[in-house]
């Protein structure tokens, strides 16, 4: 009999006990009096009945029990058993190693409180390098939301660029498995105003990913913001703070950011013999079109094709699909193969659907193939 494939899980290879001898290592380092071999059997005696972040706050609770009662003290030594990183480097472009989140979640969970403020916040300041701060931020930023402000438009200047990229990501209203922020987005601008220019890619894509969330809620703000960068940093570099900014926007077709983006809402384009191989396909098989885009004059093209579902309702739901952006060439014809499997995060429904030619968000002819089981 043929063993079954071992299921890939992520808690247990970001926490397991390996990790936890580790950081036990660093920490009876940094103070002889840890009880290391007992705290490791506790934290790991309980792993198998927690999720990921019940385990970050599992050893945040261990650090309570097993450090000195005085809260600096025991911040001091979890301080002191970081790793040692290089404070001005920029090739480090990653979150760290997860084992130190607890790190900040200690201080979080433990110490946001008014007296402890500035002490808590200058923890945080050192712990992001070895592992990010951007979801321990955020209990500050709702309790205190002034003083942890001011502390980011600091951080945006640091010389440390774990720090730097802090401000940004830590600022942003929503982030993934974290708590929301109530920070007025056009408040942020003044922390992103002094990063877009940023050495490090980690920064700026943070920077830019922040843009993204507000283009969500208000698109013009996010294309001014841009447009004023773009005057006064005359750098190839915006192109990417542009373009990354700019996505969710794209995909929508905005005219004023296709514009930004040189692209023209109403190119001068002929597009001709939009065929499909086969007008009745079955689920499994794929839908083949082609079609020929004639140029008038050189310029850039965003080419995607609309395929229109048929709900169960009998109503169409179109789903965006990108092609890559040929060369320039006066006649170019182009073709795509687009698998038709079932999915599951929607069902596909018996009954005419249609593809449709989308380029720079204007469209260019639809052509219907019945889809059958």
């Amino acid at each position: 009999m043929n063993k079954a494939t071992p299921t890939f899980s992520l808690k247990d290879q970001l926490f397991n006990k390996e990790k936890v001898e580790y950081i036990s290592w660093l920490i009876q380092k940094s103070y002889p009096d840890f009880s290391q071999w007992d705290f490791i059997e506790e934290v790991v005696l309980k792993f198998p009945d927690l999720e990921l972040k019940q385990r970050i706050t599992h050893i945040s609770n261990m650090f309570q029990k097993y450090l000195p009662d005085n809260f600096e003290d025991s911040v001091n030594i979890l301080l002191k058993s970081l790793p040692k990183k290089e404070e001005n480097g920029t090739l480090d472009n990653n979150f760290g190693d997860f084992i130190f989140c607890p790190y900040s979640f200690f201080v979080a969970e433990y110490w946001c409180n008014k007296k402890s403020l500035d002490f808590s916040l200058d923890a945080l300041e050192k712990i992001t390098s070895s592992f990010s701060c951007e979801d321990a931020i955020r209990y500050f930023f709702n309790a205190f939301e002034g003083e942890t402000f001011e502390k980011m438009l600091e951080w945006s200047t640091s010389k440390n660029y774990h720090v730097r990229r802090l401000s940004s990501e830590g600022s942003r209203k929503k982030l993934p498995w974290c708590q929301n922020i109530n920070l007025d987005y056009k408040k942020t601008i003044q922390i992103l105003g002094s990063l877009y220019t940023d050495e490090s890619r980690y920064v700026t894509r943070s920077v830019a990913n922040h843009l993204n969330d507000i283009s969500k809620i208000d698109p013009r703000f996010v294309v001014k913001t841009l447009v004023r960068w773009k005057e006064s940093w005359k750098s190839k570099d915006i192109d990417y703070i542009i373009s990354h900014s700019t996505r969710t926007l794209v995909k929508l077709w905005d005219s004023e950011t296709l514009r930004l983006l040189w692209y023209s809402p109403n190119p001068k384009i002929e597009v001709k013999n939009l065929k499909i191989k086969n007008q009745s396909i079955k689920i499994g098989e794929s839908l083949e079109f082609s079609f020929t885009i004639i140029w008038k004059i050189k310029e850039n093209l965003i080419i995607d094709y609309k395929i229109h579902f048929v709900w169960k309702n009998g109503k169409l739901l179109p789903k965006v699909f990108k092609i890559k952006r040929p060369k320039f060439e006066k006649d170019i014809k182009i073709s795509k193969k687009h698998p038709l499997r079932m999915m599951t995060t929607k069902a596909l429904y018996e009954w005419e659907h249609f593809v449709e030619i989308m380029i720079n968000g204007k469209s260019f002819g639809k052509h219907g193939f019945e889809l059958k089981f």
